[in-house]
């Protein structure tokens, strides 16, 4: 027995079970009758979880251990049960002392361990490594699972002219102390808090430092690190699957676009180049195979497409084949609006992302060596970022904050797929200067902030895909996507009576804040429903009834949705 109610009373009696399957299931227990009432279930792991009772922040709690350790307590009046970020755990108690006044004792591997709990109620555990200068793209390596990142920084002195540090390691350690410094000034303890503190030192106006790291991320320790030269910043990075012009077998390299004395608005650089580095060493070293000077504009995005590389120099889409001492420019494509933010490659089919103009769907004419548009946008966007779902719907965000799905409608689809002019039609007969196929909306909604990255991914173990995005605030948040019509329907109704009996603090109507730029349309604000616990009790005995259910059917299918997404 235990806390956990969302809610509820606080003497309210709740039984945890651990079935042999790995499911914990929660009943209330009813102290007269003993009868077991409203059951809710969350699967914890593979192993059969072990249940023991500790305290924290003051209250009763449980520590349940399956193959990961989970944490069950009450908070603000609502029970969560949380994964801790540790290693498995076998058998664990309760334990109290000055030094540690809520913790427990367990074992795990043959050893004894003390353990507390920090940080209690944080959704995500962060670790935190120092890096030269600020992020600007992230990739991934599909085979090794290293990181790659790129570092830029605006008015920064590059770490090879920084003579102050130079200059005051050497008076106070040494020489040793001075190469440390050149190495990195991350790699300086003392270095770095002074930095942290008082801030590096500006460089000219126009100036730029830049420099690629490799990060092992179970670790986050960096296995290799190289300064950019040349007043060179970074524009654009990917992964790509490259075939050699000459023959032989494809390889994964990275692909960087840089760009030398870049200046912002207007758009504009006095040389764009694309690297080419190959990755050894089971992807913990870099090696510059070359460089190569584009036209055209800044390089806002790179991808690997068939053994090539598309890259979007300003307003111009390129297609480039790999050479011994430069890359070979084979095609390119001039009729795009303003400047080429993102590129996207699902089988046959590029999505280009416009800075302005929304998202365009393009295909290479193999006969004809030619790209051309197919499908495009009828409303203009300004694309902060990009995230392809299927073959034939995207995930747009744009500056403004706003997230909106877009879907190449099924019968445009086949018909573009079965094309017998191999296209030739298609890229000749437009509508309105445009495409001749529109996207389709299926999905707007207003977040509030931009959206700076999206990802598709699974936040626990055999839990459902959800869109990951973050935000230039630094917010996290993710889209669940509703699999029944029910789902759909309960939350939606749901949503509509809390705006009406729950409006917020401030007074702002709810809808016309998610429509601010395009009408909010099949996207629930989870955030808004999520304050029903937090509603008067007579509010949501209210809601509960127009909507034909109890209180308790209600949060636990708010529970229900929670769990499956964390």
């Amino acid at each position: 027995g235990g806390p956990g109610g969302d809610g509820e009373d606080a003497n309210t009696l709740f039984l945890q079970v651990a079935l042999q399957n790995g499911v914990l299931m929660r009943t209330e227990v009813d102290r007269v009758t003993g009868q077991l009432t409203d059951p809710r279930s969350r699967f914890l792991g593979t192993r059969p979880p072990r249940l023991f009772a500790t305290p924290v922040r003051g209250q009763r709690s449980m520590l349940a251990l399956s193959s990961r350790p989970w944490l069950g307590y009450s908070d603000q009046g609502r029970f969560s049960i949380m994964p801790l970020s540790y290693e498995p755990l076998d058998y664990a108690a309760s334990f109290a002392s000055d030094q540690c006044p809520e913790g427990f004792v367990a074992v795990a591997k043959g050893t004894l361990r003390i353990l507390a709990v920090e940080n209690v109620g944080e959704a995500f555990n962060q670790q935190v490594t120092r890096l030269r200068y600020t992020p600007r793209r992230l990739a991934i390596h599909p085979d090794f699972n290293t990181l790659v990142i790129a570092e830029a920084d605006h008015g920064a002195i590059p770490l090879a002219e920084r003579e102050d540090l130079k200059a005051r390691l050497m008076d106070a350690e040494g020489e040793g102390a001075a190469q440390a410094v050149l190495e990195g000034v991350e790699f300086n303890e003392e270095a770095a808090a002074l930095e942290e503190q008082y801030g590096a030192p500006r460089g000219q106006p126009g100036q730029w430092a830049a420099c690629l790291r490799i990060v092992d991320p179970a670790t986050l320790s960096t296995a290799f690190v190289t300064e950019l030269d040349n007043n060179e910043g970074v524009t654009s990075m990917c992964i790509a699957h490259l075939t050699p012009s000459s023959g032989g077998a494809q390889e994964h390299m990275l692909v960087v676009g840089t760009a030398a004395g870049l200046k912002y608005y207007p758009n504009d650089c006095d040389a764009a180049y694309v690297r080419v580095y190959r990755i050894l060493d089971n992807g913990r070293r870099l090696e510059l195979l070359h460089k190569t000077q584009v036209e055209g504009g800044t390089v806002g995005a790179v991808a690997g497409f068939k053994g090539r590389l598309l890259a979007g120099c300003g307003p111009v889409l390129r297609l480039y084949e790999l050479g011994k001492k430069k890359l070979l420019r084979k095609c390119e494509y001039k009729k795009l609006p303003h400047h080429i933010m993102s590129l996207h490659v699902q089988g046959s089919r590029i999505y280009v992302g416009d800075a302005q103009e929304s998202v365009h769907m393009m295909k290479y004419k193999k006969a004809e060596n030619a790209l051309y548009i197919f499908a495009d946008d009828t409303s203009p966007r300004y694309t902060s970022a990009v995230l392809p779902l299927d073959y034939d719907t995207l995930a747009v965000a744009d500056k403004f904050g706003n997230l909106s799905v877009l879907r190449l409608p099924a019968d445009v689809s086949a018909q573009v797929e079965e094309d017998p002019t191999g296209g030739k039609l298609a890229s000749s007969t437009g509508r309105l200067n445009g495409a001749p196929h529109k996207l389709a909306s299926i999905c707007n909604f207003h977040v509030g902030d931009t959206i700076t990255a999206m990802q598709r991914a699974s936040l626990q173990p055999g839990g459902q895909e959800v869109i990951v995005y973050g935000t230039v605030m630094g917010a996290i948040g993710a889209l669940y996507p509703f699999s029944s019509r029910e789902d759909a329907d309960f939350f939606t109704h749901l949503e509509m009576h809390l705006r009406q009996e729950h409006p917020p603090l401030c007074g702002r109507d709810h809808m016309a804040f998610r429509s601010a730029y395009w009408p909010v349309k099949d996207c629930v604000d989870g955030d808004l429903c999520a304050q029903f616990p937090s509603a008067p009790v007579a509010k949501q005995k209210t809601i509960a009834e127009e909507l034909d259910r109890s209180t308790g059917e209600v949060l636990k299918k708010l529970e229900d949705i929670r769990n499956k997404i964390l």
